[in-house]
């Protein structure tokens, strides 16, 4: 029998799953239902076996300080990477990104952030 972990949404993933939610709807409201559905059922998903996702590439590079994984949901432009750290029983979504912005802690380059 697999143990079952508790899925927790921070407050970020959230705001995170609104915007992307709203973005989708604004070209395709039916498109942006099936994200969503597919999204929820993806976040349940983690409740067994979280430790098969990979570790995220934020830890990897040591943008940030503590282990974090990704599960990567949707199919080519439309990938979203989601964030979240394994804690005991519990697993806190921290973010759920799209697959093309940068890694969390990761900045432009200055000649490609606008500044003079």
């Amino acid at each position: 029998m697999t143990r079952k972990f508790e899925v927790i949404l921070s407050a970020e993933a959230e705001a995170n799953i609104d915007e992307a939610y709203q973005w989708i709807a604004e070209a395709n409201q039916s498109a942006a239902d099936r994200w969503y559905a597919g999204l929820i059922a993806a976040l349940k998903g983690l409740a067994e076996l979280p430790l098969r996702c990979p570790i995220a590439p934020e830890t990897r590079l040591g943008l940030i300080d503590r282990e974090v994984r990704q599960l990567l949901y949707g199919r080519s432009y439309w990938k979203y990477r989601i964030l979240f750290a394994v804690d005991a029983r519990k697993i806190l979504i921290l973010h759920v990104r799209h697959g093309a912005r940068l890694y969390l802690g990761q900045e432009l380059p200055e000649d490609e952030a606008g500044e003079d």
